[in-house]
């Protein structure tokens, strides 16, 4: 889940970056914003408001899949566990940020390409994991000028020739991607209604109630083709989408994010994260039992313990649910999964063992990464 309030894409950008082309970028450009604390009403720069999403709000399907353009910041993001023909495990992560500069409301028409409106950037990431190596790519666009964007129905989220695309009823999606030494190109099979986090949706990131709207899709059936340094290998797995949007990012104190997305063997998921501070962070989870309807977690029912770092990254971890009788160990294969991207962050596959068995995610910002 960058899902991610610690990405904020941009607060102020220089037109040259984004003045016709988008691409792989250098360390310039964006500024970030980990630490902000927008309000409901925050000003920016014109009469419209940011929205901030808040408890009394409730999701509303297709249209969350589509953009919301009167918030700050939003993400759709994939993560997958695959395996090769050869029973390898390959784990693959694409996602796409969207960051507003000015607010429009979501039934307003975009400005005209030809005024070379500046009222949100965009940014895409792409990996792929295997066999020890990480393969890591990102892209920026400026909006409203036909180089990235995203519609609710039939789903479509571009930036470039990078592109998740739906069917009539988003049933079915293609995913295609690439970077210097690698690409995907996937069909995922949508198994499942979406699952809504928190409270029917609204995610609380602290104690004090800030927080996203917060949806995913956790049963979905990949297959597709994977290019790795001229070798192609044909991959089928499991993944999980996630969608998020805010007008809110990190509070001031809190210094990053853990968040793990696990398929369990026995078909139960889980799905838990932490908003690290000086006091030990905000936990907070959703528990999807096999056959039965998602449970959200509160921070008291949830124990998160580091076992073991390499390079100064917790690989190794301890969780616990013990209203559910779970206590998992989470492992990182070895290798350096950090996307070295404008903001680096961690984000690698971890194999589960303990009270059960299985696969999933893992995301880490905040860290001394290198």
């Amino acid at each position: 889940m960058i899902r991610n309030l610690g990405f904020a894409l941009v607060l102020s950008l220089p037109l040259s970056q984004f003045a016709g082309c988008s691409g792989d970028t250098g360390e310039e450009g964006f500024a970030g914003l980990a630490g902000l604390e927008s309000k409901e009403g925050a000003s920016s720069g014109t009469d419209r408001p940011y929205l901030q999403p808040g408890p009394g709000d409730r999701l509303t399907f297709p249209a969350d899949f589509g953009p919301h353009p009167q918030h700050r910041i939003e993400w759709w993001y994939l993560t997958a566990n695959l395996e090769t023909e050869a029973g390898e495990p390959l784990g693959l992560q694409w996602t796409q940020f969207r960051q507003a500069l000015e607010p429009r409301a979501a039934n307003a028409p975009a400005p005209a390409s030809t005024s070379w409106p500046l009222q949100a950037a965009w940014m895409a990431h792409g990996a792929v994991s295997w066999k020890g190596q990480h393969y890591f790519a990102e892209k920026l666009a400026r909006g409203d000028i036909g180089h990235a964007g995203a519609t609710a129905l039939p789903l479509q989220v571009w930036l470039d020739n990078w592109r998740l695309s739906g069917n009539a009823d988003n049933s079915r999606w293609q995913l295609q991607a690439n970077g210097e030494d690698w690409s995907y190109d996937l069909t995922l099979s949508i198994e499942g209604a979406p699952v809504a986090h928190g409270e029917e949706g609204f995610s609380a990131k602290s104690v004090s109630g800030e927080g996203s709207m917060y949806f995913s899709l956790v049963d979905i059936a990949i297959s597709g083709e994977v290019r790795l340094d001229g070798e192609v290998l044909l991959v089928t797995g499991k993944g999980w989408f996630d969608r998020e949007w805010s007008s809110q990012l990190l509070k001031t104190g809190q210094k990053g994010w853990d968040w793990f997305a696990l398929h369990l063997d026995g078909g139960d998921k889980l799905m838990v994260f932490r908003l690290r501070d000086d006091s030990g962070g905000f936990l907070s989870g959703t528990w999807l039992p096999a056959g039965g309807d998602p449970v959200p977690l509160r921070p008291e029912q949830l124990n998160l313990k580091e076992l073991e770092r390499d390079n100064d990254v917790p690989v190794r971890w301890l969780l616990r649910i013990p209203d559910y009788q779970v206590e998992l160990q989470l492992n990182v294969p070895p290798g350096d999964y950090l996307n070295r991207g404008l903001y680096p962050y961690w984000e690698s596959p971890v194999s589960v063992s303990g009270s059960h068995t299985g696969e999933g995610y893992m995301e880490l910002t905040g860290y001394k990464l290198r």
